[in-house]
């Protein structure tokens, strides 16, 4: 495993991320897809002897369940202090008003909730999930910066949003002294590219790590187009992300795999990788050969001439993700 700076912080993460979406009961919540605890914890011990250190969650996966199972796994198989845990804020945690959203109440609130679930007195990087339209962003970022003084949280993320929405977020906290964002996790793979227009080139300026989310288009990019899967089949959100003229990137991928002699999954992983301004994707696992794949893409470089028949067939899509 390698490791990387989280953006122009001091902070050391593996340049796999594991997601912990997958991880949760299954009748709670809107994925039924996900693993029950027994068949999560081989997984996430199977990353932690892999190397990977970086872990991601959040307070709406399984309706909090993937917290608990995450922070007890986590718990028995590592030191707390040789980990970076993460997770966010910003989704419906219950009915009524102040359950969900960027307010400081709810921030305050949930804070709480997910150091309970995960079974710790801090995490390392804490997470806006979106944008929230409904808040000022002067009260989402000092409530923010006041977790970080706190000691609940080391660091503060953010996810998908519009380019402008995240600078006016990181200008709000710079002129006020308040703590910026040090990442941003947002929607970018071979099958959707438009974050290359404005999100990526104002993190580089700005020094921000980057967390793609959906790295593999949610397994997409892992097998022929036309083929359908547990998840594909009551992913209603997946199906809105991508287009039928991805299949030819899909068919791209998979001619690259091929001449290489390794899976699609890793090739694009190494894709991403490959790109200056991707700290970490973040993968999600379901079966011992999918934190394989990840970990084998890290060491997997790509030429110039494999890249450019990946990126060739790649058609512009309307903004998504946010």
């Amino acid at each position: 495993m390698q490791y990387v700076k989280l953006g122009s912080t001091g902070l050391d993460v593996s340049r796999i991320c594991l997601g912990c979406m997958t991880y949760g009961v299954p009748d709670r919540g809107t994925h039924e897809w996900t693993l029950d605890e027994d068949a999560s914890r081989p997984l996430i011990r199977q990353a932690l002897e892999a190397g990977i250190t970086f872990f991601d969650t959040a307070n709406v996966y399984s309706d909090g369940t993937s917290e608990e199972i995450v922070g007890r796994a986590l718990r028995d198989f590592a030191s707390r202090d040789e980990i970076v845990l993460a997770t966010k804020v910003h989704g419906r945690m219950r009915s009524g008003p102040n359950g969900a959203g960027l307010s400081r109440k709810a921030i305050m609130t949930e804070i709480d909730h997910s150091l309970r679930r995960l079974g710790t007195d801090y995490v390392d990087l804490y997470q806006i999930h979106r944008f929230d339209p409904y808040t000022p962003v002067e009260e989402t970022m000092e409530a923010l910066h006041d977790l970080v003084k706190a000691g609940k949280t080391r660091y503060i993320g953010a996810s998908s949003m519009y380019a402008w929405q995240f600078s006016k977020m990181q200008y709000t906290a710079e002129r006020n002294g308040w703590t910026a964002f040090a990442s941003m996790q947002n929607h970018y793979n071979l099958l959707y590219r438009e974050e290359e227009r404005e999100m990526l080139p104002l993190c580089a300026d700005r020094g921000t790590g980057v967390l793609p989310w959906s790295p593999l288009a949610r397994g997409r990019l892992t097998r022929d187009w036309d083929t359908a899967t547990a998840r594909s089949a009551t992913d209603a959100f997946g199906g809105t992300l991508y287009q039928e003229g991805d299949r030819a990137v899909v068919d791209a991928v998979g001619r690259v795999a091929k001449d290489r002699g390794v899976s699609r999954a890793q090739v694009g992983l190494a894709w991403l990788l490959g790109r200056d301004t991707v700290t970490a994707p973040i993968i999600g696992a379901s079966r011992p050969g999918h934190l394989a794949d990840a970990v084998a893409a890290v060491d997997l470089v790509l030429g110039e001439e494999e890249n450019e028949v990946l990126e060739r067939p790649y058609t512009p899509h309307p903004v998504s993700g946010h």
